[in-house]
């Protein structure tokens, strides 16, 4: 039995990696917000490490595949315009705007994708 890789499949696949990636991108962006928002070393290590910390609890709570609270529709939107919009505001706050950008610009096109083609 032979399988047939479709284009569309291989774009799904690329997709789901880049929602990965952007979940990734996430952590990195408070974390280093997080680092960076006060000369105080205590603060940076409350928020450095405790912000990726909390986001991670709250992902993995509603958003993440084994969630143990999983939202669908409206709410899964608010979740992730909130979390990934969280993650994006830390990287601007922290003066990467050209990162935050782009990183913003990924986020819209993964989720259009993911609407369009009815995943996750």
């Amino acid at each position: 039995m032979e399988s047939k890789v479709t284009v569309l499949t291989l774009a799904k696949g690329a997709n789901a990696a880049l929602m990965f990636f952007l979940e990734l991108a996430v952590y990195l962006s408070v974390g280093y917000w997080g680092f960076t928002v006060s000369p105080n070393w205590l603060l940076k290590i409350l928020l450095g490490v405790g912000g990726p910390v909390l986001f991670g609890v709250v992902w993995g709570i509603f958003g993440s595949p084994k969630a143990s609270i999983p939202l669908h529709g409206v709410g899964r939107v608010v979740l992730e315009v909130l979390w990934f919009g969280g993650g994006i505001a830390a990287a601007a706050a922290a003066g990467l705007v050209t990162t935050s950008v782009v990183f913003a610009v990924l986020f819209i096109v993964n989720a259009v994708l993911r609407l369009a083609w009815n995943v996750g």
